[in-house]
């Protein structure tokens, strides 16, 4: 997984401020159902958030690892129980991706 630029990270957070969670990790953890979910998520938008539910934050840090490890995804953002992971497509749906949707914003 190769590293984002500073840049890049920047523009990918603003991006992800007007997105909302389309993932949630409840109790259950790490199911393959909400894994098969994220994944469909990330290879249609590139850019989501994740909401991980509990209140132990070694156990969020483990799941959000795991996750990002599966999905095979980059974690641009944390903050409290919510992520932001980014995973470019090989083949971006135009009408789905949220960063061709929202290319018009910069990094600054």
């Amino acid at each position: 997984m190769s590293t984002l630029s500073i840049q890049e990270r920047k523009r990918l957070r603003r991006i992800g401020h007007a997105l909302n969670p389309v993932v949630m990790l409840g109790e259950q953890g790490l199911s393959l159902g909400v894994l098969e979910e994220a994944k469909r998520a990330l290879a249609d938008h590139e850019l989501i958030k994740v909401k991980i539910g509990g209140e132990d934050r070694e156990s969020r840090q483990v799941l959000i690892e795991e996750l990002a490890l599966q999905l095979q995804a980059e974690v641009v953002q944390k903050i409290g129980k919510v992520i932001l992971l980014f995973k470019k497509a090989d083949k971006p749906n135009a009408h789905l991706s949220n960063l061709v949707r929202f290319a018009h914003l910069r990094a600054d």
